[in-house]
């Protein structure tokens, strides 16, 4: 019987093993198959081979001769997941994360119904969730973010009623959260984040009761914070950040007693912080900051005892720090309350703060003095506060704090000169005070800070020497000195600073030539030393510099060549505008091929433009003005397709305006100003749609002024003055809508002025038209220029009177429109200006500042024509002949008279009787004639006569007057007639 029994078992053990032989067999098989669908470079399935038992194979698990594990993460696989995995069915946990695969998930994953883990993180998988992963019934974590995975979260993930772990982060996902969720009762964390979800968080997730990880973060949710995740008892972990939540946050959230880690940032949140979140005396870490929170800071380390991070930056807070905030035995490490509305002193009870290691209280209004007893935080690392209102003087007792590493104190009010003290803070990495009003030399003490890195002392009153022991700073890679008022030459131990890689200077007092030990600073990036009093030559052993990118040196008294800024090939800026450079421009500069802005103006280089810059494809800006420059502006310049600023005024360039210039899409400013180009503007200029300001003035630019001009509507200012332009104004430039500068003066410009240029309603500067040819009137259309402060129309032919709508034009404070021929009224509104605003119109214009209306139209009634003076002038010549003819025809009678009383008294004798008779006969004919003359008859009498018809004559005489009156009555007549 034993022998029976024995040999029954030993037949059922040989075929239990031949089953799971065969079994095992079978997985192999399969896998072969998988490894042969996968890129391998690192040979991690090398040993994957028919003739080795599949359980020792690399990343495989066999449990009771079964596949139970495949485990290949980190293995640099590359291709798509087979299909075929679906076969392992005694498979439980499949981990493919960390690789490259790409790809989608196979929908026959879904028939592992042994698979409890499943983790394909960190991949290159694409495409949606396929449905059938719901059907995964024993999974208990299902990790499948940080791929190129799409779509809508499917809701069948919420009959997985094992699952712990669920990680969908850092995809593509869209669509809202599925309320299905709440039916995972087990799950202990959902990953949702850094997704592009939307919608509501469903109120449903407070039925996850084991929940202790809920991260949201980064998505696009909206909508109020649910009150039921204060329900979460086992919560320890919440981030919704970076999300578009509103509402206020509730008060609810002080049930999570768990709470370790709460944040909030970045969101619509707004009223006051709950006083309820003391509560939480599990909270370690407390981020609120980048919402909408106002009100006061009610929060207290006091009770929230395990907070070691409390961030509130970027709100609306006011008041201060609540007193009493800190414990003496706090853990408290960082406290960052950054650009809310803070004000007050310095919290004093932050000093409280031992363990304190950050500080930021930076963009807040917080004032007065820095307290004495910073050293109380013997801990800290970084003290931020910056952009306040804090006044006085820096306490020596910051040079207690011997673990600080970072000192932001610019934007503030800080007077008085660096303690020496500071000098002790060898950990000190950072010091920013710039943007303050501090004093005094910098102190030599502060070359002791061996750690330095970074100095910024810029918009100071610094005043004295840069310390001469500067070059003890041997980790410095920022100083920032510019704006201050030091003096006198750059130290040479500062080329001993090898790391440096950033020296501004500019705008100080410094003097000097630069030191030649600046040829060790290998490492500098930029260096600026413009508006300064360096002189001399620049060293030579610059160009050993290979590093430098932007270099100004501008508005100094450096001279001689600039080829030493040249060797390095990664330069992108050169300013040495305002020096006394002389010599040709070195065609070295090219090598610098991602060179954007060279300027060089005002200096004394000579020479053409190499043709080498035709290599500068990434030139933006270049500035050659007020050279000596001479040439022709060649096209190999058409190759920098991308300048934008184009300056080559004031040198002695000739030749034509070249065509390809319209070629240059980006131009926006051309300036060919004060050279000697002639010939016409070329048509293709109107294709530089970009171009905002356009000067050519001063040359000898000839023939009309192009009608593509108007094509070029983004022009603001157009400067063609003092050239030889003739023909009319081109209509078309109405286009130029947004012109707010127009000089065409100085020409020889003819025709009407278009009445289309009182389209230009954003005309401001000025319209300049004078010392042309230009004829008619002035167009009523000019007084839309409403915005318009200098007019100028002197010195042509134009004619008519002032249009009455110029008046409209009440910011204008210059007008000229002197040496016209004008006429009528001056508008009211235009006698403040000057007399020489309207002189040389042929004296036709009145009204103030000339003279009046009615004045100049009394002298306009006097004022006759040649004709009417001719006629006048013969007129006056008559009368005068006829009055001197009256006046010798009463000499006449007068003296006829007298000879006939002559005569008589000759023939009477002297007798005294003959003599007093004639006497009485004589006063009685002088008294008749009286009457006579005072009735008015005086014409009517032969009465001119002194003896009447009785009296005796002599023939001859009387015959002698009697003729001669009537010749002189009857010429009498004839002219009162």
């Amino acid at each position: 019987m034993a022998g029976i029994l024995f040999l029954f078992f030993s037949v059922i053990t040989a075929a239990v093993l031949v089953g799971v032989h065969g079994e095992n067999s079978t997985d192999s098989s399969w896998l072969l198959k998988f490894k042969s669908e996968l890129v391998d470079p690192s040979g991690v399935m090398e040993n994957w081979s028919p003739g080795i038992n599949a359980c020792s194979w690399n990343g495989v698990t066999c449990s009771n001769g079964q596949i139970v594990s495949l485990n290949l993460s980190w293995s640099g696989l590359s291709g798509t997941i087979p299909r075929e995995l679906w076969r392992l069915s005694s498979l439980q946990t499949l981990d493919l994360s960390s690789n490259t695969l790409s790809g989608a998930l196979p929908p026959e994953l879904g028939q592992l119904q042994n698979l409890q883990i499943l983790l394909l993180h960190s991949n290159y998988l694409s495409g949606k969730i396929p449905v059938e992963i719901g059907l995964l019934k024993s999974l208990q974590v299902l990790r499948i973010g940080n791929n190129m995975l799409s779509g809508e979260i499917t809701p069948t993930i919420s009959n997985l009623n094992e699952l712990r772990v669920l990680g969908l982060a850092f995809c593509q996902f869209n669509g809202s959260i599925p309320v299905e969720f709440g039916n995972l009762k087990h799950l202990t964390s959902l990953d949702l984040q850094n997704n592009s979800l939307s919608g509501l968080i469903p109120k449903e997730i407070g039925g996850c009761e084991e929940l202790q990880n809920f991260a949201a973060s980064n998505n696009m949710l909206e909508g109020d914070i649910p009150p039921s995740l204060g329900s979460l008892n086992s919560l320890e972990v919440l981030n919704l950040a970076n999300n578009s939540l509103s509402g206020s946050i509730p008060a609810s959230l002080s049930s999570l007693q768990n709470l370790k880690y709460l944040n909030l940032v970045g969101n619509r949140l707004s009223g006051q912080i709950p006083i309820e979140l003391n509560q939480l005396s599990q909270l370690q870490v407390l981020d609120l900051s980048r919402n909408k929170l106002s009100g006061a800071i009610t929060l207290l380390n006091t009770q929230l005892k395990s907070l070691t991070a409390l961030v509130l930056s970027d709100n609306g807070l006011t008041g201060s720090i609540p007193s009493n905030f800190c414990l003496n035995i706090s853990s408290m490490q960082k406290i960052l309350l950054a650009r809310n509305k803070l004000s007050g002193g310095f919290p004093m009870d932050l000093l409280s703060c031992s363990s304190l290691l950050q500080l930021d209280l930076s963009d807040n209004s917080f004032g007065g003095e820095l307290p004495p007893f910073l050293d109380k935080l013997e801990n800290l690392t970084d003290l931020v506060l910056n952009n306040n209102s804090f006044s006085g003087t820096l306490p020596p007792e910051i040079g207690n704090l011997s673990n600080l590493e970072s000192l932001y104190l610019f934007g503030n009010r800080i007077t008085g000169r660096i303690p020496m003290e500071l000098g002790k803070l060898q950990r000190l990495e950072v010091i920013y005070l710039y943007d303050n009003q501090m004093t005094g030399e910098i102190p030599t003490e502060l070359t002791n800070c061996s750690s330095l890195k970074e100095i910024d002392f810029f918009g100071n009153h610094f005043s004295g020497l840069i310390p001469k022991t500067i070059g003890k700073l041997k980790q410095l890679v920022l100083l920032h000195l510019r704006q201050n008022d030091l003096s006198g030459p750059i130290p040479p131990s500062l080329g001993f600073c090898i790391k440096l890689q950033f020296l501004a200077l500019a705008d100080n007092k410094l003097s000097g030539s630069l030191p030649s030990t600046f040829r060790f600073l290998s490492e500098l990036r930029t260096i600026t030393l413009y508006n300064n009093s360096f002189e001399g030559p620049l060293p030579s052993s610059l160009f050993l510099l290979k590093n430098l990118k932007i270099i100004n040196f501008s508005r100094n008294r450096f001279m001689g060549s600039i080829f030493p800024l040249t060797g390095s090939d990664l330069l992108t800026a050169l300013d040495l505008t305002n020096n006394s450079f002389s010599g040709p421009l070195p065609s070295s500069l090219a090598t610098s091929r991602n060179l954007s802005r060279l300027r060089l103006a005002q200096n004394r280089l000579t020479g053409s433009i190499p043709s080498e810059f035709s290599q500068f494809a990434e030139l933006n800006f270049l500035d050659l003005s007020f050279n000596s420059l001479i040439g022709e502006v060649l096209p190999h310049l058409s190759n920098c397709k991308k300048l934008q600023h184009l300056l080559l005024d004031n040198n002695q360039f000739t030749g034509v305006m070249p065509p390809w210039l319209g070629s240059l899409k980006e131009l926006g400013e051309l300036d060919l100003s004060s050279n000697n180009f002639h010939g016409v503007v070329p048509k293709e200029i109107g294709n530089c749609s970009k171009l905002l300001k356009l000067s050519l003035h001063s040359n000898n630019f000839s023939s009309k002024i192009p009608q593509e001009i108007g094509d070029l509507t983004s022009l603001n200012v157009l400067n063609l003055q003092r050239n030889n332009f003739s023909g009319p104004i081109p209509g078309k430039i109405q286009q130029c809508m947004k012109l707010f500068e127009l000089r065409l003066s100085e020409n020889s410009l003819t025709g009407s002025i278009p009445i289309e240029l009182g389209g230009l309603t954003e005309l401001q500067v000025i319209l300049d038209l004078s010392k042309n040819l230009l004829s008619g009137e002035i167009p009523s259309s000019l007084g839309n220029l409403m915005k318009l402060e200098r007019l100028n129309l002197s010195s042509n032919q134009l004619q008519g009177d002032i249009p009455s709508s110029l008046g409209k034009l009440t910011s204008l404070h210059m007008l000229n429109l002197s040496n016209n021929h004008l006429q009528g009224q001056i508008p009211t509104i235009f006698s403040g200006f000057p007399l020489s605003s309207f002189v040389g119109n042929d004296h036709r214009l009145c009204g103030p500042p000339l003279v009046s209306c009615l004045e100049s139209e009394g002298h306009g009634k006097g004022r006759l024509s040649n004709s009417q003076v001719i006629g006048i002038i013969v007129a006056i010549v008559l009368t005068s002949t006829v009055i001197c003819l009256v006046m010798l025809y009463i000499m006449l009678i007068i003296w006829c008279n007298w000879r006939k009383v002559s005569i008589s008294n000759s023939d009477y004798g002297i007798g005294g009787t003959d003599q007093n008779q004639h006497k009485r006969e004589s006063e009685k004919k002088w008294t008749f004639r009286g009457e006579k003359w005072r009735t008015g008859e005086y014409w009517k009498m032969d009465s001119l006569a002194l003896v009447t018809s009785q009296e005796k004559k002599s023939p001859s005489s009387t015959t002698s007057c009697i003729l001669h009156l009537k010749m002189a009555q009857d010429s009498m007549e004839h002219t009162l007639v």
